[in-house]
């Protein structure tokens, strides 16, 4: 089971890929999770119904997703997380994770939200690109007053203009003042450029390690990663996505970073 009374990540490719690939990510992650002494939390999508393209790459779908994910969860007891995009996937994808995600543009529509936490799981909401963190308390409000464990609320970045993305170093402090609950970061889609020319979203994947830094130095509660062994040949959210490799040494830096605020001595 997943909780957020402690500094958590939650990382994984976008969306669900082969199970070998999933397998993959999973098993570092445990790695990583063992080594640092961090909870991780697995995530990927069965379905990405929010694509720009139609034609774009969606996932395998509820069905078939599922057991993919409960295949990472029994291969190495991580917590998981998915997204969901209608208020019927929600009963039985809480059947098999333990976090049900509100995507971004969905976390206004009140029978998704309530369906979410009818379902009594733990309910991460992303922040919606256009509203402001203390906005964010009726949504949380509608997930707890329908039954949710815990609520988390993740941050990815404001409009500002077209096609660009700027984080507000202090929407941890007002969602979690505001809402009452752990202010996540999303290193990963806050580095999105939306409204390429040919329809897709691009990224600035380079500013990861910078934003993440500079979120945990400002007190984020957790953070939020897209993660892929390869992430030119992911086939979703491919140009802002963590490589891998380079996800252990930048949670040094953040176990780093939480020492030194905390006055305590790093392990990681």
């Amino acid at each position: 089971m997943a909780h957020f009374n402690r500094f958590t990540l939650i990382a994984g490719p976008c969306v669900l890929e082969d199970a070998g690939l999933n397998l993959e990510v999973g098993q570092e992650l445990a790695r990583i999770s063992r080594a640092l002494r961090l909870p991780i939390v697995f995530k990927a999508s069965f379905d990405k119904a929010n694509r720009s393209k139609a034609g774009a790459a969606r996932g395998p779908g509820l069905e078939a997703g599922l057991p993919l994910l409960e295949q990472v969860g029994s291969a190495t007891g991580l917590p998981l997380l998915t997204d969901v995009h209608e208020a019927d996937q929600c009963a039985r994808a809480a059947e098999v994770v333990d976090v049900l995600q509100i995507p971004a543009f969905l976390c206004r529509q009140t029978d998704l939200v309530e369906a979410a936490g009818a379902t009594g799981r733990t309910i991460n909401i992303k922040k919606g690109q256009w509203m402001a963190p203390e906005e964010m308390t009726a949504a949380v409000d509608k997930a707890r007053g329908a039954g949710a464990a815990e609520v988390t609320v993740t941050e990815r970045g404001t409009f500002f203009g077209y096609g660009n993305l700027v984080v507000d170093m202090r929407s941890f402090a007002r969602v979690r003042a505001a809402a009452g609950v752990a202010a996540i970061f999303d290193g990963t889609h806050s580095v999105q450029r939306p409204g390429r020319a040919d329809g897709a979203s691009g990224g600035d994947p380079e500013h990861i390690p910078s934003l993440v830094r500079a979120a945990v130095a400002a007190g984020c509660d957790g953070l939020f990663l897209e993660t892929h062994p390869e992430p030119s040949r992911a086939p979703s959210d491919s140009t802002n996505m963590l490589p891998l490799a380079a996800l252990p040494g930048l949670l040094t830096d953040v176990i780093a970073i939480r020492a030194a605020l905390s006055g305590e001595e790093s392990h990681g």
